[in-house]
């Protein structure tokens, strides 16, 4: 008999011997599930190998994900690992990717890079063998190992330092037809996700090191995801890295509460008259400035709480330097918090003061205000601040806050921009409707690059007018391994995996009770041999076990179908039927229970393909 059955896998002769406790590391479901369902063996902080289970779900994931490419034109290659240092110096990314980046020199003093990604390299690839428009579009994908040396690797697969993803690159002539591929690779990756039997979400998000300035991120739901998402009815979802905060203007209204004292000395002449500032109500209505005394009331929090009022009729204040080492003052909503890629992408790389550079750039700590900042001072704000029409803030003075304050007529802002990071509860940008948040765990992301790898490595192709121009790329990225261990997050329980059956390492389990008897043993391989005859993948559990093992052993790993045979019910006919997704439990005659499982098989199986 061969080691493994060609056509049942029999769990006497596969190697997986399931744990009964957990991984003292495990920090998430998937991690820990994984592992003890004998489909991962951690070899590193973030490195793992996968036993014959979890390769058999490995291999059906790349399988969905290659059938996706395929149905769109993609052509699958098979790229190298190791990338030469000169391409990555080419792009100007070998110092940009940072630490992450796992290099090294051979013997003659020669770098390389084990591949984190692979623009630099189908980019060399086609540079000098792709010439004319009339080969235009092509898109190639290949399913490799990545490398990238994280910090802090953790959640067993979902923050590796090795990883298999499918990348594909596709090369084109003009923006539109590089927006006809983006749709087409976004909706084969709504597919991917709806055949692992995902809930997910297509997403706004940021580019990061690949570049460009259209992507979109696949959010698989799960509680465990790193990535916080906003998403609204209407169908808008964001990463909240990027999306806009949108905000109801709340403001605080002192001459109704009765709690502040008028100092006129402190306003400011009428003459500037803002455009485009978005306040909802004419400066000339808003009433005079008015110094508040918060006595060691430095944070908003206490603000909010000394005025019995709520955080977002606030508004705080970061220092920083940009990156002119100009002193700037940024404003924004006091419910909202600074995004450090927003900040990025909209200050310059700015960066916090410290309580010492304050002092010396003449700034009050806890007390900022745009009103009578030291000259020479920028004023930044975030754009959600437009919506309100006067502001609570800062008076540049310990111990006061002003109230009142209204752009155009108390100060003026050099900038607005996008900083806060979104949350829960704020508008939807489309609709108005609130933003609920979710935690998502990114399984595929798809990039508008541009001209950004054809430009700086000189790739180039020849118009139908003979004029040399550089390719407009798109690159499309899809966590392979990462998605197995999301599907495990979102079909788990406290048993167990629950595997869609699209995925599953096989659609059903036949367990028989007893072995080497001349009773259940035949009855329970001839069940088995009639499945598989239907095409039908079977596993058959004749391992020399007690029945509890057995059981406890099919819910961990999750078939999505148990038949047991056991002596008491064969004496009647009967075997029993368990449905893993649904814990529900059915005796059916033994002579029906092949073409029970098959129709039951033959339905799911439409669903996911």
């Amino acid at each position: 008999m061969p080691w493994i059955d060609a056509r049942i896998l029999r769990l006497s002769q596969l190697y997986a011997p399931t744990l009964k406790e957990d991984p003292v590391d495990a920090e998430v479901a998937s991690h820990r599930l994984l592992t003890r369902a004998a489909m991962l063996r951690k070899v590193a902080a973030g490195v793992y190998s996968f036993l014959p289970l979890g390769l058999k779900v490995l291999h059906k994931v790349e399988q969905i994900v290659r059938e996706e490419q395929n149905r769109i034109g993609a052509q699958e290659m098979l790229m190298s690992i190791i990338q030469p240092a000169e391409l990555w110096h080419e792009s100007g990314r070998w110092d940009v990717y940072g630490p992450e980046l796992m290099s090294f020199e051979d013997r003659h003093g020669h770098g390389f890079a084990l591949s984190p990604t692979q623009e630099e390299l189908i980019t060399a690839i086609v540079r000098n063998e792709l010439r004319s428009y009339r080969e235009l579009p092509k898109s190639l994908y290949h399913i490799q190992w990545k490398y990238r040396d994280e910090i802090r690797p953790r959640f067993g697969l979902l923050r590796g330092r090795e990883f298999i993803m499918k990348d594909a690159y596709s090369f084109h002539d003009s923006p539109q037809s590089l927006q006809d591929h983006y749709d087409e690779q976004s909706r084969a990756y709504g597919r991917i996700c709806d055949r692992l039997g995902l809930d997910w979400r297509s997403v706004e998000a940021d580019s990061g090191q690949i570049g460009g300035k259209v992507t979109r991120e696949f959010m698989a739901l799960a509680a465990s995801g790193e990535a916080e998402i906003l998403h609204c009815t209407c169908g808008f979802a964001a990463n909240a890295e990027v999306a806009t905060a949108g905000l109801a203007p709340e403001v605080y209204d002192p001459n109704d509460a009765g709690t502040v004292r008028d100092i006129n000395e402190l306003q400011t002449q009428n003459s500037y008259n803002p455009v485009g500032t978005g306040a909802s109500t004419e400066v000339e209505s808003i009433p005079d400035l008015l110094k508040v005394h918060t006595p060691g009331i430095a944070t908003i929090v206490a603000l909010a709480d000394f005025l019995d009022i709520s955080e977002k009729a606030t508004v705080k204040a970061l220092a920083g330097r940009d990156s002119q080492g100009q002193v700037t003052v940024l404003f924004l909503p006091g419910s909202h918090e600074a995004g450090d890629l927003k900040l990025h992408n909209a200050l310059l790389d700015f960066e916090l003061m410290s309580d010492e550079e304050m002092r010396s750039a003449h700034l009050t700590k806890g007390f900022m205000g745009p009103v009578g900042l030291p000259d020479g001072t920028r004023i930044v704000a975030d754009i959600s601040l437009k919506n309100m029409p006067y502001w609570l803030v800062g008076a540049n003075e310990p111990d006061y806050h002003l109230a009142y304050a209204a752009c155009g007529r108390d100060f003026s802002v050099d900038a607005w921009v996008d900083s806060a990071t979104a949350q829960p509860g704020d508008s939807c940008p489309y609709c108005g409707m609130p933003l609920v948040g979710a935690r998502g765990i990114e399984v595929g992301q798809v990039f508008q690059l541009g001209t950004k790898y054809s430009e700086a490595m000189n790739a180039r192709y020849m118009d139908e007018d003979g004029v040399e121009k550089p390719f407009i790329m798109g690159c499309y990225g899809w966590g392979v391994t990462r998605s197995l261990a999301a599907v495990v997050e979102q079909h788990n329980d406290e048993a167990g995996i629950i595997w869609p059956l699209s995925v599953a390492p096989a659609e059903v389990v036949v367990i028989m009770l007893t072995t080497a008897d001349d009773v259940v043993q035949p009855a329970a391989e001839h069940v088995a041999e009639q499945l598989v005859e239907l095409g039908i993948e079977v596993a058959l559990d004749d391992r020399d076990e007690r029945a509890g093992v057995k059981f406890n052993d099919a819910d961990l790993i999750g078939w999505p179908y148990q038949l047991v045979v056991g002596k008491r019910g064969l004496a009647t006919g009967i075997v029993e039927l368990k449905v893993r997704a649904t814990g529900e439990r059915n005796d059916v005659a033994l002579s029906d229970c092949v073409s029970i499982v098959a129709d039951l098989i033959c339905e799911q199986r439409r669903r996911y393909l």
